[in-house]
């Protein structure tokens, strides 16, 4: 067919994804997306679906849908070897059917539930290398047209392109879960978490993260627990001249004081009575590098002042030594207080206050960056995929829709938790939202959205998330649209359209 049968628009077409294909394009159902549209417009068709088959199940699922019955036919699965695209899936062999009505494959009751009369289908398999991964199928042929064997061929080529972005996506999947393995086969003390997220607010605060990393000066890191603070200083520290050196965490919460002394600064053989011999505490193991100090709000306020010391002067000493060790360290410190108000009541000290709050850093939690709640979960499905020797490959819609609703009071913590239980009660390949074992009193869950349209689904996942920022700031609507980026009108402007209220 490529002589002098060419139309030169089809070839660009082809052309143009093929470089979309080539260049590692990321959103992969974006590019499969694209596909479909250029297939359905070039052949001229009324409407057009992709669908994948899942090789449990061996069910094909429709992945893309488009037309104006899109949406509501992708409620609909098929068997392999049902209707025209599992015939044309099970025997690998494209098909034009031009009289629908007189083909015992097809299924007419798929068009009637949804309202959409069709007369002819193209349809062919997408195969990468002998493996079927789905099909593609074109519907009615615009003006009554007939669908002819140019279509078909043209057709075959986006199919196959179709199957290399697939393949692609696999293979950079495949990939990156190695390569992810690798890295949480690291000792935490000597490798760094995988960041997770693509939110514009956590993006916002990665970026900022890494330009205070290029300076010296210590570093304060606010939020509330679970929320990733812990990365974040890890970041600053892959992002400074000090990345070579020794990157030291300290839990300040985890030990009473005179063993937290200890644990700091170290001590010489004699300094108590089970001091057998001298040892070097964190900030010395951290000479060259940093120490991350976390849950700060909950030093001692004796170990306060020699903290301090640390910060003016460079220098401390051991415990039971009047000795000065020089700290070569730069200090990021960690916590879920706040502070101020710790500074207030007189249980932290103002003048560290200042010292430490050099570069502040706010995470904000969960709720506020929903769109890291996704992400977050497959990453966790992947790992404890691996842990429990599960293949439990996603979740279903009802059970994003819970993920989604939920307000998540213990962030990133909470969700990983609730991912691993449901990775272990789950018995079905997708997770369900009664395998997260969510509380329902938080937030509406995934079958609260069942039997609603997608609008209805929409306005209760709005009201459900804005109802939780809004009482996290105590139901304050200007620093709640200050902390969603809104205007403050249209915050309220929502609040009345939702029938939000105390």
């Amino acid at each position: 067919m490529f002589k002098s049968t060419i139309e030169p628009k089809k070839f660009e077409t082809f052309i143009e994804i093929n470089n979309l294909i080539n260049s590692n394009y990321s959103d992969i159902r974006a590019l499969l997306t694209k596909i479909l549209e250029s297939a359905t417009r070039l052949v001229e068709g009324e409407a057009s679906s992709l669908l994948l088959l899942e090789k449990e199940s061996q069910k094909l699922y429709f992945e893309i849908a488009l037309g104006v019955k899109g949406h509501d036919i992708k409620n609909f699965s098929l068997n392999l070897g049902e209707g025209i695209a599992g015939w044309v899936a099970g025997r690998r062999t494209s098909l034009i059917c031009d009289d629908v009505d007189k083909d015992p494959r097809f299924l007419a009751d798929i068009s009637r539930q949804i309202g959409f009369p069709t007369t002819s289908i193209l349809a062919v398999p997408m195969c990468i290398r002998d493996e079927i991964v789905g099909v593609i199928e074109i519907i009615n042929k615009k003006s009554g047209k007939h669908f002819g064997q140019p279509d078909l061929e043209w057709l075959e080529v986006f199919s196959t392109q179709a199957a290399l972005a697939i393949q692609n996506m696999r293979s950079l999947a495949r990939a990156r879960e190695e390569i992810g393995l690798l890295r949480e086969q690291l000792p935490v003390e000597k490798g760094f978490h995988t960041f997770v997220g693509k939110s514009p607010a956590i993006i916002e605060k990665l970026e900022l993260a890494r330009r205070v990393g290029a300076s010296d000066s210590s570093v304060l890191i606010l939020g509330e627990s679970g929320t990733g603070k812990e990365l974040f200083a890890e970041q600053i520290h892959l992002a400074s001249p000090r990345k070579k050196g020794p990157f030291v965490r300290v839990n300040c919460a985890a030990l009473p004081e005179a063993l937290l002394e200890s644990e700091l600064f170290g001590h010489v053989k004699g300094a108590f009575t089970d001091a057998t011999a001298t040892r070097r505490g964190r900030f010395e193991l951290a000479g060259g590098g940093t120490i991350f100090l976390d849950e700060i709000g909950d030093l001692p306020l004796s170990l306060q002042a020699k903290l301090l010391r640390v910060l003016q002067h460079k220098v401390f000493e051991r415990l039971g030594s009047n000795e000065p060790v020089i700290a070569d360290v730069r200090i990021v410190a960690a916590t879920n207080k706040n502070i101020q108000q710790e500074v207030e009541k007189g249980s932290f000290r103002s003048d560290l206050y200042y010292r430490l709050n050099v570069l502040p850093l706010s995470i904000p939690p969960l709720r506020q960056r929903p769109e890291d709640i996704a992400e977050l979960a497959e990453f966790f499905l992947k790992r404890f995929n691996r842990e429990t020797n599960k293949k439990i490959s996603g979740f279903s819609e009802a059970a994003l829709e819970a993920l989604y609703s939920y307000a998540w009071p213990g962030n990133v913590r909470e969700l990983e938790n609730a991912v691993e239980r449901a990775v272990v009660i789950a018995g079905e390949n997708l997770i369900r939202p009664q395998d997260l074992l969510l509380p329902t009193d938080r937030g509406q869950t995934g079958d609260s959205y069942e039997g609603k349209t997608f609008r209805e689904a929409m306005q209760g996942f709005k009201k459900a998330f804005l109802t939780a920022v809004l009482k996290t700031h105590n139901w304050n609507q200007t620093i709640t649209a200050r902390a969603l980026g809104l205007q403050r009108t249209y915050l309220t402007k929502l609040i009345k359209e939702l029938g939000i209220s105390k």
